[in-house]
């Protein structure tokens, strides 16, 4: 059998590690500054590979290219675009790799589908690619209910549009919440620029308002 020795030397090691940004954040903060129309500084934002398709890809949607926005494997990316290509001028088709095409996006679309988003499957009933068109009533509705344990990245999605809808929102949680920590992560990022809301119970109230463009720095990611 052979034997591997493993030692560490006496001395104390010393070193500094940089962290990269919260993808959590800075997925949420793009977002936000997509949705504010506005540019504005975000210092070390993440560098994980959902993020910087994220970034690619609104940049691409405010060009209005007329090639598919491709989010890959990116699941974060796929949700948060197609409750922000919702709100947008111009159609565009939003695709991902082949096992995002095997992941499910009815429970988000029937949500944006109620608040009046005009998006198509072109495969499959309930799963990618779609092809998302500009808004034509949409925010005609403004309460909304959806299971509360389905993914935070749903609820983000929707609350991240909720400002910018004629009346705003008002979301029902219907069951138990499974993912307070990134709903409430959302809600104070919102806050942060500008925009309040009510929380009470099962029920969050997002009124119609403008997103307040400031520079954000993105904290470090301790679990990476």
């Amino acid at each position: 059998m052979k034997t591997i020795q493993i030692s560490c030397p006496l001395d104390s090691l010393k070193g500094t590690v940089a962290l990269a940004g919260s993808k959590s954040i800075s997925n949420r903060v793009l977002m936000i500054r997509a949705f504010s129309g506005r540019d504005f500084p975000i210092a070390g934002l993440g560098n994980a590979a959902d993020t910087v398709t994220l970034q690619r890809l609104l940049a691409s949607a405010a060009q209005t290219s007329v090639e598919p926005l491709d989010a890959g494997p990116a699941g974060t990316t796929f949700r948060f675009l197609t409750a922000y290509l919702a709100a947008q001028e111009g159609t565009q088709v939003l695709t991902g790799s082949e096992r995002m095409q095997q992941r499910p996006i009815g429970l988000l679309v029937d949500a944006l589908r109620e608040l009046g988003a005009r998006i198509d499957y072109l495969e499959k009933e309930g799963y990618p690619p779609l092809r998302i068109h500009s808004p034509q009533g949409l925010g005609r509705v403004a309460v909304l209910s959806i299971p509360a344990d389905t993914s935070s990245q749903y609820i983000t999605a929707l609350l991240l549009l909720a400002p910018t809808l004629p009346a705003g929102l008002q979301l029902k949680l219907e069951g138990t919440i499974v993912s307070r920590p990134y709903i409430e992560m959302t809600l104070r990022l919102m806050q942060y620029f500008g925009v309040r809301h009510r929380w009470e119970g099962n029920l969050i109230a997002v009124p119609p308002q403008t997103y307040q463009p400031q520079p954000f720095r993105v904290e470090a990611d301790w679990s990476a």
